[in-house]
């Protein structure tokens, strides 16, 4: 039973950290239909302004108020990661729409630029962010099972966002617009929505999340430059998987990758692992090309 909650546990807790990353790359990716593959850096630029914050509050607040640096990191890092993505919108993506390849090698070059300055910037080494003291340790259960608190957060932080993402979505003015042009890009500008400041704001608020993304990873371990690159692969995977634009399709998506990937890494190897989890991946979308969750749209083929 304690083996069982513990792989249990650690597959939410990595289907927690790919769903906080596939988010905003499944609003913009399933209203632009636009490949960034420049979502990893987004990635970078949230877990770099973590660090900033942690650096500032070292340097000019007491020491006694450094306990709550991450607390302003996670705000801090969404919106530093919003203002580059409607940068990156306003200068680039905007210009590319409907030209898939177009974008998909623009936002490649662009990744490839971010990671450069960053690496001018703060170095090409590894930097360490330190967790603040009320997450260190852990929640015993069962006797002898430790859930660690950074685990727990981040699980948290994720249900958050999803909520907040949710209301967002389907409670607010800006979020019908959104769907509106989801569903028919040609019959909401004809009814007089702004599609290109739907498009800026979708891609800004998917950035911010990416950066969120970054702010958490900062627990896990060392930052880099390359850090984005490492998850990117896995967050198309649970796009693709859930159903392109759907919010639940993506949280099932991520679900399922993260249980599967821990119980085949639990029974062969990691490396193994993976690759059983991509087959699975490829046989599925053999039967359901459209994912888990297809978008109900009413617009014709």
């Amino acid at each position: 039973m304690e083996v069982t909650v513990l792989q249990l546990f650690n597959g939410v807790s990595v289907s927690s950290i790919l769903l906080l990353i596939a988010l905003g790359l499944a609003i913009t990716f399933g209203l632009m239909k636009v490949i960034n593959m420049a979502h990893g850096e987004l990635i970078m630029i949230g877990a770099y302004s973590a660090y900033v914050m942690q650096n500032l509050f070292q340097s000019y607040l007491p020491e006694s108020a450094f306990g709550w640096y991450f607390a302003a990191a996670i705000p801090f890092s969404f919106a530093v990661s919003f203002l580059v993505g409607l940068l990156l919108e306003t200068v680039l993506i905007r210009f590319l729409y409907g030209r898939p390849l177009d974008s998909l090698l623009a936002t490649w070059g662009v990744g490839l630029m971010l990671q450069q300055l960053a690496r001018t910037i703060f170095g090409a080494p590894n930097v360490g962010v330190t967790s603040p003291a009320w997450l260190d340790g852990g929640a015993t259960i069962l006797g002898d099972v430790v859930l660690p608190y950074k685990r727990l957060f981040i699980i948290g932080l994720v249900a958050v966002v999803l909520l907040a993402m949710y209301v967002y979505i389907n409670r607010s003015h800006a979020g019908r617009r959104m769907r509106a042009v989801m569903q028919n890009r040609d019959m909401a500008a004809c009814l007089g929505i702004s599609t290109r400041r739907v498009d800026a704001v979708t891609f800004a608020i998917g950035s911010g999340i990416a950066g969120i993304a970054g702010c958490a990873l900062t627990l896990m371990g060392p930052i880099g430059p390359s850090i984005g690159t490492y998850y990117i692969v896995d967050a198309f995977m649970v796009v693709v998987l859930g159903g392109v634009g759907k919010l639940v399709g993506t949280v099932f998506g991520a679900l399922g990758i993260g249980l599967s990937n821990t119980l085949f890494e639990y029974w062969t190897t990691a490396s193994l692992g993976k690759v059983l989890v991509f087959l699975c991946i490829v046989a599925f979308l053999q039967w359901r090309p459209s994912g888990l969750i297809a978008m109900r749209t009413r617009s014709l083929d």
